[in-house]
Formats: structure tokens, sequence, C-alpha cells
């Protein structure tokens, strides 16, 4: 799997994953069948969230709910072409994830699957802004919450990725290295 990302920081030290390329272009009729068949092949892969140490896993109902969930339903324009690139770099989005919270499994629907309740944690993304000539003009930087499941098996699991807002004011346009 080709994949172009990168984990920097910004001038105040946060750290945000950085998906260079635009692989689902448009922001009107977003190819969700074609992201969760792109995200498919991320399932199994475990990754370690470099706060807490914690290991999420990508399992088999992250493509389905990521693609399909009422959330996502929701999203139009930038927002929708948002999410959808993000997938790219949802190892790295896990990975610099921060700010954890529990919350209870109330829905009956889940009492396998989230049985131990939920985690939400914040991270960040940027994807590039191109210019007529397909040239990178800038990023936009988003901010996203990650909603993760913990399973009766007791292993965490990303489920989706929701309330996503880009952040207004400049633009990520130097990208510093995460070092």
């Amino acid at each position: 799997m080709k994949r172009s990302i990168s984990i920097v920081r910004d001038y105040s030290g946060n750290k945000i994953a950085v998906v260079h390329d635009i692989k689902f272009k448009g922001r009107q009729n977003i190819d969700w069948d074609g992201v969760e068949t792109y995200l498919k092949q991320y399932v199994g892969e475990v990754v370690e969230i470099a706060e807490s140490k914690e290991i999420v896993y990508i399992g088999s109902d992250l493509p389905d709910e990521y693609t399909g969930s009422i959330y996502t339903a929701k999203l139009k324009g930038a927002l929708a072409k948002a999410k959808a690139n993000a997938a790219q770099g949802i190892l790295e989005i896990i990975e610099i994830a921060t700010n954890k919270r529990f919350q209870e499994n109330l829905a009956k629907k889940h009492d396998n699957n989230a049985r131990f309740g939920w985690y939400r944690y914040d991270s960040r993304f940027a994807i590039p802004i191109l210019g007529e000539k397909g040239e990178v003009i800038w990023h936009n930087v988003f901010r996203a919450e990650l909603v993760i499941r913990h399973s009766s098996d007791g292993k965490l699991y990303l489920y989706d990725i929701i309330n996503i807002k880009k952040e207004t004011g400049t633009p990520l346009k130097l990208i510093m290295p995460y070092g």
C-alpha cells in the first residue's frame, strides 16, 4: 500500500498527521464505497498511541462504520472530502491522539463489541489544497474526535472518526518535521 503521510509539529508543538495526496477528489458525491474498500487494507493493523502507550486495533467493523455512519451521511463539502482523505492517514491519526476520555456504553446493541465502554481521543490531520496545476498551495488543518470501543475481548478498536472541524486561522504552510 503506497502512502504519503508525515507527522509534523505546528508552531505550538502540537502534532499533525499530514496527508500529502488527495486520493478521494471532489467535495460533492464522495465515493464512500471506494473509501470503504481502501480502509479494508488496514483491518488487522495495530497502532500504539504515543501519549498513552495504549494499543489500538483496526477491526473489520471500521470500514463500514467509518463510511456508513449517521455522522458520515450528514457530512457535506470540505468536511466530507477531509474525512474521506483522512482514511489514508488513519494509522498516524491514531498514533498522535491525545486527551483520552471515557464514556460508558449505553446502547444495548453494543453490549458485546463495546462491553467495557468507549474512549474518545482528539487528533489532528491536514490535507493539501492544490492549485490549478496540481501544486500544493497549503494544507488545511482539521481537528477530529476518535471513537474507540473497548471490546469484550479486552482490546481497543477504532470505531469511527467524528466531529471533524476545520481549524480557522492560518493554514499549515511551513511543515516542521516531527521529532
